[in-house]
């Protein structure tokens, strides 16, 4: 009792809303670490694993003998591990990934004795901490009513905390919320998404431009979210085209141009490093069969195709639905930036079905809208019950990497 009372003094002094923020990083990586060791445990004992799950496994072991570490690393982390490793003096080939993440895992890993993939590890858990703070502090700003944005203090007990907790809430419940904790870009690229939203409503535009820098530099698909946080810029200005307007709009968000010019720097290291602007493509055309499509010929391609590829992509629908279901409220920017996260990995044809569950986790806007339908506790209680149960089921298929469902 002393101990705990202890913690809870110690809980006190932390300022709001790092207590709930803190719990909610904790707790999920001790429920996902415990129930993927267990099903770990059950699946070596399956007579199912392919060869490229055997060779998974091996991988996994010798980043580390322990399962609850090396659960989160999978096919790509091993990729951007290679790149925190690869030597700048010496010329490189077939790099297919913008550099942001296993650079930061780079400058890290001296401080955890050169090992990069436990710093791919940290940056991932660091960002993911990142995520859960600004989707608290853009909840609030988003998801709160006039009537919520005038309660005194007191943030234990208003809307505008409830509602921002709620956003957290269903952002971490989203079916492969589970990759926020793996060695993979998801929770890096989403940190700075959020970021430069949470900025762009604070009017923040400096801010939005550095931080959108370095989103161009984790995801091929940074740059893109120029768009919409430019509809953001002209919604503050009541979207009047007037040439007045027009120019207050360009000295205003001149710094949205630094989102372009971050993928202008990878293809410049491209270039440099591989000879190449476009080194990165023509990896991913000859490693993956990666080329740009229409998204809607590949939707409905995999409509029609076999199960796996259909389930994913109806999934994709589903999201899009939710997506369409809540744009009144969600208002153009977000819709914009949601349908865009949809439609821009389909672009890249169907070798994207594989990993397209892992692509939407970066529509966060659907947390929006799932936050703002359950206002009521039944609803609350049900929808999240509901969706802590697919996780789960998804998280147990991710971790049988034989099936390919989850890549």
């Amino acid at each position: 009792m002393v101990g705990t009372g202890r913690v809870r003094r110690l809980f006190a002094r932390v300022p709001a809303p790092w207590p709930y923020l803190l719990t909610v990083f904790v707790g999920t990586k001790i429920v996902l670490s415990l129930v993927g060791v267990l099903a770990l445990a059950a699946l070596d004992a399956s007579y199912w694993a392919s060869p490229d799950d055997v060779l998974m496994r091996q991988q996994q072991r010798d980043v580390s003998p322990h399962r609850w570490l090396s659960l989160w690393f999978v096919w790509d982390s091993f990729l951007y591990d290679r790149l925190a490793r690869l030597p700048l003096d010496e010329p490189w080939r077939d790099f297919g990934f913008p550099l942001l993440y296993p650079f930061l895992a780079r400058l890290l890993a001296p401080l955890l004795g050169g090992d990069t993939a436990l710093a791919l590890l940290v940056v991932a858990n660091a960002a993911f901490i990142g995520v859960l703070y600004y989707a608290y502090r853009l909840g609030e700003r988003l998801l709160t009513t006039a009537t919520d944005r005038g309660t005194p203090a007191g943030r234990d007990t208003t809307g505008l905390d409830r509602a921002a907790r709620r956003f957290v809430r269903y952002l971490v419940l989203l079916p492969t919320a589970f990759l926020f904790h793996a060695a993979l870009t998801e929770s890096l690229f989403l940190c700075l998404t959020l970021a430069t939203f949470y900025y762009a409503e604070k009017r923040r535009w400096l801010l939005v431009g550095v931080v959108g820098f370095f989103l161009a530099l984790s995801r091929s698909v940074g740059f893109f979210v120029a768009v919409p946080l430019a509809l953001v810029l002209l919604g503050q200005g009541g979207y009047r085209l007037a040439p007045r307007a027009l120019w207050g709009y360009l000295r205003t968000g001149w710094p949205l141009l630094l989102l372009p010019a971050g993928w202008l720097t990878f293809m410049a290291f491209c270039r440099w490093r591989g000879g190449d602007w476009f080194a990165y493509k023509h990896a991913q055309e000859q490693g993956w069969g990666v080329r740009v499509q229409n998204p809607l010929g590949v939707l409905w391609g995999g409509l029609t195709g076999a199960a796996p590829d259909a389930i994913r992509v109806w999934i994709a629908v589903g999201v899009l639905a939710v997506l369409v279901a809540g744009a009144r409220r969600l208002g153009p920017p977000y819709l914009v930036y949601g349908v865009m996260m949809v439609l821009v990995p389909l672009s890249m044809g169907p070798p994207v079905y594989r990993s397209l569950l892992r692509y939407l986790l970066a529509v966060f806007p659907v947390a929006l809208v799932l936050a703002r339908w359950a206002r009521r506790p039944a609803v609350d209680l049900w929808l999240a019950a509901a969706l802590a149960l697919l996780q789960g089921a998804l998280f147990v298929v991710w971790l049988a990497y034989w099936t390919g469902f989850i890549v």
